[in-house]
């Protein structure tokens, strides 16, 4: 497959393997209510973010929609969105492959972006996801009128490009139905099937058994439908149709035949198509009315507005999915992730993660009507914890951070030894168990004895408090620690394998 090269490609293809893992600080005074919720604001850098999240999220959100950057070569105040080509693709690549980790195995990820750097883009998420799980290229038309002020061309659209972790087995929801489309079903003959509306039966290539006569109940002999040589059903089918009362002669019994396709049976939604018109999702002007509902900083340049999202989310989640935007801007996927009853994680960089996300979704808790409030009968409610990126868990070198806590290490091991999200709660030694070994960490005092010779120690007395923590579980530990004092023969008739922390503790 062809890979696009630039300046530093051999450097940051490997950046996100370099990124520090750091500690998620929660700060209670910007949240709201419980922070249970699992719904996550973050401030901070997001690419440090990101690998932050690998030991609780690895391989566990439904849908990604990022905003990045455009390259736009227009600078302002809140972004630098004059980055050079190769430092554009550097930033990108590295969140890619994070985002690609982060993601659940029947998830997708939606992008937006212009035609600056999008059709770059399209080869790099074709090497990072795979060529064969691209889905589509939506066409978002964000402009309704143009613009006179246009050197060349006005720009009326975005591209959001679409991939599944799977392409084979991923597949949208449907769109539903709307209103002016059963209007077009009625029912003249009062069919107790309810109403319908008609289909032709003509066929452009040959069908050897659409060569027919049809003689109509008013006597009209038909040898071909109009349009085309032949029927599209065999005779014997059609007279079949005829009787179940599927076929409309019109009024007078003397029309072409067509056949009757009843609303109660065509599917309850509609495939979604690749063209999204402002009057169905929304434009630009409608994104910016709804940040100054909240804030009277106009400082976002391509805001989206809730309708677009509302889409993106519609197709890709159902409720309780959790939706990540790493790029999270004014707060927007946020918001409609929100209101739609999915969970949400959104990273923002700088002081507007606290001017305007925190404010936006604090209103939205206390029941907005803004954007898609009104279609979705939102009344608020739910709850969202505030974060801030803290120190390394591991310093430079690899070893781990003195002061670093018990369970935010015990995360981390867990991911490093399988892979894996952490879901426990890291309140007793025996962390959990996989594929049929369990995971101990003795570490930080965790079993009340902070001595430098005590708790931190594999002995026979530890040992036994790691096995009665470990309840029913009798299979092979791996046990981390900072000394083991039983011997490699004690250690192989015990079932375990010890691993010295800070030294065999991998920052992965």
């Amino acid at each position: 497959m062809p890979t696009l090269s630039w300046l530093t490609r051999e450097k940051d293809v490997k950046c996100a393997d370099g990124v520090a893992y750091r500690l998620l600080e929660r700060d209670d005074r910007l949240g709201v209510g419980s922070p249970e919720s699992g719904n996550m604001l973050i401030q901070g850098d997001n690419l440090e973010a990101l690998k932050s999240l690998l030991p609780y999220y690895r391989g566990q959100v439904k849908c990604i929609y990022i905003d990045p950057p455009y390259n736009t070569r227009s600078a302002f105040e809140h972004y630098d969105d004059n980055l050079e080509h190769s430092q554009w693709l550097a930033m990108i690549w590295p969140r890619l492959m994070l985002l690609l980790e982060l993601l659940a195995e029947d998830g997708s990820i939606w992008v937006s972006i212009d035609d600056n750097e999008g059709h770059y883009l399209k080869v790099i998420m074709d090497e990072v996801f795979g060529r064969r799980n691209f889905i589509t290229n939506v066409i978002w038309r964000k402009n309704y009128s143009p613009k006179s002020t246009a050197r060349h061309f006005s720009e009326d659209h975005d591209h959001i490009l679409v991939y599944a972790k799977s392409g084979d087995t991923w597949a949208p929801n449907l769109m539903p139905r709307s209103e002016k489309q059963d209007k077009a079903y009625k029912n003249p003959d009062k069919d107790p099937r309810g109403p319908w509306k008609t289909s032709d039966l003509s066929a452009r290539n040959f069908y050897s058994k659409g060569v027919y006569s049809i003689t109509t109940p008013g006597g009209r002999v038909i040898d071909r439908p109009p349009g085309g040589n032949y029927w599209r059903i065999a005779e014997d089918k059609f007279w079949d149709f005829d009787r179940d009362n599927r076929i409309w002669w019109g009024k007078d019994g003397n029309a072409i035949p067509q056949i009757k396709r009843f609303l109660s049976e065509v599917k309850q939604g509609i495939v979604p198509q690749t063209f999204w018109s402002y009057e169905e999702v929304g434009h630009t002007q409608d994104a910016k009315k709804e940040v100054l509902a909240f804030s009277s900083d106009d400082v976002f340049i391509t805001p989206k507005p809730e309708r677009l999202i509302y889409r993106v989310l519609h197709l890709a989640t159902s409720p309780g999915d959790l939706v990540l935007d790493s790029f999270l801007g004014s707060g927007t996927t946020a918001a409609v992730a929100h209101k739609m009853g999915r969970r949400w994680i959104g990273i923002e960089m700088g002081d507007h993660a606290l001017s305007h996300c925190a404010p936006r979704l604090r209103k939205v808790i206390d029941g907005e009507q803004g954007g898609i409030s009104e279609a979705v009968g939102w009344q608020g409610g739910g709850d969202f914890s505030f974060y801030r990126l803290g120190e390394a868990v591991f310093d430079g070198h690899g070893a781990i951070n003195p002061g670093i806590a018990f369970a935010p290490l015990a995360a981390h091991i867990w991911f490093s030894e399988t892979g894996l999200p952490f879901a426990g709660k890291a309140d007793t030694p025996f962390i959990g168990e996989h594929d049929g070994t369990g995971l101990a960490l003795l570490y930080n005092g965790i079993l009340g004895d902070k001595r430098v010779s005590g708790g931190n120690v594999l002995t026979r007395k530890t040992l036994a408090m790691v096995r009665a923590a470990a309840g029913s579980f009798s299979g092979p530990i791996t046990i981390y620690g900072e000394a083991s004092r039983l011997s490699p023969e004690s250690l192989r008739a015990e079932g375990i394998t010890f691993k010295q922390t800070p030294y065999d503790v991998k920052a992965r």
